[in-house]
């Protein structure tokens, strides 16, 4: 039995294997990947299905994001004929080619966790709402490559040389009163347990460190009681601001959307300042073309985005934002 199929599917190659081979090239032409990224534009999320606070608004606020591919041969090509794709050379990337998927997908996990954590934070302080802060913590977001230890993207910081690590500046103060080169006991929350690592004091620009740059995540009960809801592929800290905006909204008594669609990006601190982010060319590309109303836009990247709206003509209004309070006072008296 199975030599008859052998030899019909033999048979069948020998007749065709000239279109074949051509279906094999033609396949290869179109997928074959090349070390370039090819952004395309960018598109917006509704905030109305990420919180879960009821809303009384009769407009909405949405998040703005890039759309990135991988270039294959065809779109590598097209990306000459079409103004408004932008191709990049995988080399040119600032991803750090030492780091994993794996811990460059965690920092980012990292980054939405702290933007989520600052925006709830800004929009009840500002709403005169309830919010207690319990506790505060330190994730590492990055460790650098001059470093020497065995903590890892992800960690928490528990304590070093058994002093606890409750707020950022005991935990530099403890540091410079170390000896450089010293080694370290530091304990980290990884996968829930808590372990032993090591590392090594530095000296950089007169200040002692081991190597690591953290995001500090708070732990808070708010009234009302407040979800989010993100998928599990949404990352990335640029959405702080429109989120705590939308908020906002939501918890006091008027609605600021007045019937409007507003997008926007933007990084939040603590202190409720929106910060620069990267692609506001094709955010806002996707901003007008889901036919947006107001696109906010940090004030570091506003020349960027003036300068889009004016060589593609947009008519869409773009607001400068230096924090929380001007977007709101924006929405207010317009």
């Amino acid at each position: 039995m199975f030599s008859k199929i052998y030899e019909k599917i033999k048979g069948f190659i020998k007749k065709n294997y000239k279109e074949i081979i051509v279906y094999i090239l033609i396949f290869l032409f179109l997928t074959f990947p090349l070390p370039y990224y090819i952004y395309i534009g960018g598109g917006i999320i509704d905030l109305n299905d990420r919180i879960s606070l009821e809303s009384n608004e009769e407009g909405s606020y949405n998040l703005a994001y890039v759309k990135q591919i991988n270039a294959t041969i065809p779109t590598y090509l097209l990306s000459f004929v079409i103004d408004s794709w932008t191709l990049e050379s995988v080399s040119n990337s600032s991803i750090d080619s030492e780091e994993s998927m794996s811990d460059i997908s965690e920092r980012e996990r990292i980054y939405l966790e702290e933007a989520n954590n600052h925006a709830i934070l800004n929009a009840y302080r500002l709403a005169g709402r309830d919010i207690d802060i319990k506790s505060s913590s330190y994730k590492v977001i990055y460790v650098s490559s001059e470093s020497e230890t065995d903590i890892k993207i992800g960690d928490t910081l528990v304590s070093v040389n058994g002093i606890s690590v409750n707020n950022n500046s005991e935990y530099k103060e403890y540091l410079n009163s170390l000896e450089v080169n010293d080694n370290l006991n530091v304990k980290v929350i990884r996968d829930d347990k808590e372990i032993d690592c090591y590392a090594k004091l530095k000296e950089l620009d007169g200040e002692k460190i081991i190597g690591l740059y953290m995001a500090n995540i708070y732990d808070f009960e708010v009234d009302p009681e407040i979800e989010l809801y993100f998928n599990w592929n949404e990352s990335g800290p640029s959405g702080g601001f429109m989120l705590s905006l939308a908020i906002y909204d939501r918890l006091v008594d008027s609605d600021l959307t007045k019937g409007r669609k507003i997008v926007g990006t933007g990084t939040i601190d603590q202190e409720g300042r929106v910060g620069e982010i990267g692609g506001v060319t094709y955010k806002l590309m996707g901003a007008v073309d889901n036919k947006a109303d107001i696109f906010f836009v940090p004030t570091a990247n506003y020349e960027e985005a003036m300068e889009t709206k004016e060589k593609y003509d947009y008519d869409i209004d773009i607001v400068q934002v230096e924090t929380l309070v001007d977007a709101i006072k924006y929405l207010e008296e317009n």
